[in-house]
């Protein structure tokens, strides 16, 4: 039987004193761990698409460029899960245009290589190039030793359950989507994307509860731009922990929403109500010193990490807790305005990790205010001070809207 205990947070208390030998005798023993982090929306706007290919020629180039910064985090993980928002369909789709999306050939290699596991596939932009879109991004996902969750050849494959099994834990992912901008589900044998009807969806993660002692729900859903979870999300999320959901991550509204913890019939889990964009275009012009701190959000977001830990106490019980529950802040620094203006010739977006960029920022305001005057270069010390200034805003936005459940690292 799986136990979903308390949930264990990396950081900010303080240390615990040396427990005597008979403390830790009575300590679980921790018979495997499985580490998982989760990030939001990969968005194909044709500015994302351009700055991976304008990327300069070094380490990383292309679309890992991009996240270059976040792959210590996606590659030190047993799994690596986003929702893959678009379509990748060079062969039979038609060019990415606005919102309706396309991405090039190369990027589910580039996912692959950036350490990316697990790929939600069922969202309202799946059929942004129609069932054969559908059924060529799986190819080639699959192509690249991704597993997709959510959409499939056929309905049958589409809800078949996608299970993990690493270092002895059977992990099953199951995906839905809340939300077509078209939806062209007709015949049961061709492409088909899994849509969020409650009862089918209780019974599939109940099923699923049977085959896997852990169970991941993806879940495209909620109003974009709001930071609240509706009262739909609300019962959907309690109805599926009461099922068997054991870690729910969910997107669409490209804007974080709380990660809390949920208990329901007996039973706790995590629910992530909307992980942000990962990577995406959006708010491309936002200034922190010339809008208010809302105008950013677009571009906030978070890699949750969780730690599947196998534990047997003194009882001989085996059971999975969630341990080491934490989540790392992240920024798309986007020079979209520099780029308008001719100032820079070369499109860039880089997400960063709010928490090392903001320590580098201190840095090097200290370090240009320091100089003498006449070396002095105001307008560095001011455009450093903004820097330091717009990454300090991000995290505090991030941290008031992700709640108090689940702390930074």
């Amino acid at each position: 039987m799986l136990l979903l205990g308390a949930l264990t947070l990396a950081c900010g208390r303080k240390a615990a004193p040396p427990k005597a030998d008979s403390d830790l005798a009575r300590l679980p023993q921790i018979l495997a761990e499985v580490r998982l982090v989760a990030v939001g929306d990969i968005m194909m706007h044709g500015d994302v698409k351009k700055a991976a290919s304008q990327s300069p020629d070094q380490q990383e180039s292309g679309f890992p460029s991009l996240w270059a910064d976040v792959l210590p985090i996606l590659k030190d993980a047993d799994i690596a899960f986003g929702n893959l928002e678009t379509p990748v369909a060079p062969r039979s789709g038609r060019p990415g245009v606005p919102f309706q999306f396309n991405a090039p050939e190369s990027l589910p290699q580039a996912l692959r290589a950036s350490g990316f596991t697990v790929l939600s596939t069922a969202n309202n932009h799946a059929f942004d190039q129609g069932p054969a879109g559908v059924a060529e991004t799986l190819d080639r996902l699959k192509d690249a030793g991704l597993l997709a969750v959510g959409s499939g050849e056929t309905q049958a494959a589409a809800e078949q359950f996608k299970i993990i099994d690493i270092k002895g834990i059977k992990v099953v992912f199951l995906g839905f989507t809340d939300i077509f901008n078209i939806d062209l589900n007709r015949k049961a044998t061709e492409p088909w994307v899994r849509a969020l009807d409650l009862e089918p969806a209780k019974a599939a993660v109940k099923a699923a509860r049977s085959k896997a002692e852990v169970v991941v729900v993806s879940l495209h859903w909620g109003n974009e731009y709001q930071h609240e979870p509706t009262p739909r999300q609300r019962e959907i999320a309690k109805a599926l922990v009461e099922a068997g959901a054991d870690l729910i991550l969910a997107a669409h509204p490209h804007v974080l929403q709380p990660i809390e913890n949920l208990e329901a019939g007996g039973r706790k889990a995590l629910v992530a109500f909307s992980l942000g964009n990962f990577i995406a275009n959006q708010d491309r012009f936002y200034r922190a010193d010339l809008f208010p701190v809302a105008g950013g959000d677009n571009r906030d977001s978070v890699a949750l990490r969780v730690t599947l830990s196998k534990e047997k106490d003194l009882s001989g019980n085996v059971a999975i807790m969630l341990r080491k529950v934490s989540y790392e802040p992240l920024w798309t620094e986007n020079n979209a305005r520099e780029f308008r203006a001719g100032s820079n010739p070369r499109r860039e977006l880089h997400i960063l990790r709010v928490n090392a960029a903001l320590a580098k920022a201190r840095q090097d305001v200290d370090r240009l205010s320091a100089l003498p005057a006449p070396g002095r270069q105001r307008a560095q010390v001011l455009e450093a001070q903004e820097r330091f200034r717009t990454l300090l805003l991000r995290k505090r936005r991030i941290a008031g809207i992700v709640g108090p459940d689940v702390e930074a690292e």
